[in-house]
């Protein structure tokens, strides 16, 4: 499996359980859009640095080769991905306590 198919797959299960499972809709929301423009620069600017620097590198067989900020287009992907699933289990597991 590449680098690139398992991004969508994170992106593709976040969007699910956040419609469907933690039923927080989040990305129904201006305020999650909000943090995700502030989180955003943040993410383009760490990763430039570490794949500039080749800190981080990746194998071009496993990716589609399209990049950003020096970085690879799935790591904004999978970034989209972890910061959603983040901010919905803060909010369900906020209401649960």
């Amino acid at each position: 499996m590449t680098y690139t198919q398992i991004a969508l797959m994170a992106v593709a299960l976040s969007i699910l359980c956040d419609g469907f499972l933690t039923r927080s809709r989040m990305v129904m929301r201006r305020s999650f859009w909000t943090a995700y423009a502030i989180i955003l620069p943040f993410q383009l600017l760490t990763n430039w640095w570490l794949t500039s620097r080749n800190i981080v590198m990746y194998n071009p067989d496993v990716i589609i080769g399209f990049r950003i900020a020096s970085a690879p287009v799935e790591d904004l992907l999978f970034g989209f991905a972890l910061v959603l699933g983040i901010l919905q289990l803060w909010s369900y597991w906020g209401k649960r306590l």
